[in-house]
């Protein structure tokens, strides 16, 4: 597999998250983007659509070859799929249906977790809010890979090969890096989700479910779309931790790439992020930004200064008083 190269820690800051502080600036100049945090209306639909699109796909996959059905499920399956899972990450910031009705939005969550195959929604919610407020926290923020991850995908070949496991390691790194009680809303999520995968298997057999399992696995792993994993906060420029992307893939990933809007302003939806582009340009438009997400992984697997280490580390007071 080759020697290990480049980065050998994490790149420790002791600095705040940049976000903090640009929102305040940009709140206090711009006034109109508070007019932007409401919910999607859209959003629910779009959900809908999605679930039936893989429904159908269920029903189209019984009679296939395994080698026909892991194609759809990568080339179709993973598309939507992903789709789905960043629908629930939209969904986790209330964008559906709004703070008010935040039990709506955890609902619509789990709904559109059916096609992932396994519990997810709940628990992603759980863990995405630290995400958002203790950026690159050690210990905190399970968005960033663990010591091992760093120390091992240390090559070319290994690098590829966590690409494509991200599946398992987003799953997983929680349990290992800030592991938190389980909730009654995960339970249910997993009760809903047991229930729709066994109806399934009674009604059409052991294909659709193998089909679902595996759209999950391959569209989360080494697809293009999962170049946002990537794109969003590793370091491919010392002093720059979070990057948005432009380009057309945002059509089918609810704008995911408008990346450092969205961390400066979680609680606008989707929808609406390239419209705080547009109304504060000269906050984002010299920053650095990726073109391609392919590129991305391209770029990643093949530079020695990327990898598992290749993120912005910080400590913060809670994590202190933890330890």
């Amino acid at each position: 597999m080759g020697n290990c190269e480049g980065r050998t820690d994490f790149e420790w800051v002791y600095t705040d998250q940049p976000h903090t502080q640009r929102r305040k600036e940009m709140l206090a100049k711009y006034p109109a983007i508070k007019a932007l945090m409401r919910p999607d209306p859209r959003l629910k639909w779009t959900v809908l659509g999605l679930v039936l699109a893989q429904l159908l796909a269920c029903w189209l996959v019984r009679g296939l070859e395994w080698r026909w059905l892991l194609f759809w499920a990568y080339a179709f399956g993973g598309c939507v799929n992903h789709s789905l899972t960043l629908a629930i990450h939209d969904i986790s910031h209330n964008a559906a249906f709004g703070t008010g009705r935040a039990a709506h939005n955890r609902w619509l969550a789990v709904f559109a977790n059916l096609p992932v195959g396994v519990p997810y929604a709940a628990s992603f919610k759980k863990y995405h809010v630290d995400h958002h407020r203790y950026l690159g926290g050690d210990g905190l923020d399970v968005d960033v890979p663990t010591r091992f991850e760093g120390w091992l995908f240390c090559t070319p070949a290994r690098k590829l090969l966590w690409l494509a496991l991200q599946p398992f390691f987003y799953s997983l790194r929680p349990l290992c890096v800030h592991p938190k009680a389980v909730t009654r809303m995960e339970v249910m999520n997993a009760l809903v989700q047991l229930a729709a995968d066994a109806a399934l298997f009674a009604l059409w057999g052991l294909k659709p479910v193998a089909y679902l399992l595996a759209s999950s696995l391959l569209g989360l792993g080494l697809h293009p779309i999962s170049g946002h994993f990537v794109a969003e906060h590793y370091m491919f420029l010392r002093g720059h931790e979070t990057y948005s992307y432009y380009g057309p893939l945002n059509w089918i990933t609810f704008n995911v790439g408008y990346h450092m809007e969205h961390h400066d302003f979680p609680s606008i939806p989707g929808c609406n992020l390239p419209l705080v582009r547009k109304i504060a340009p000269e906050y984002y438009d010299h920053l650095p930004q990726h073109h391609s997400w392919v590129k991305v992984l391209w770029d990643f697997v093949l530079e020695d200064s990327l990898g598992p280490y290749a993120r912005v580390k910080r400590t913060y007071k809670l994590a202190e008083e933890r330890l």
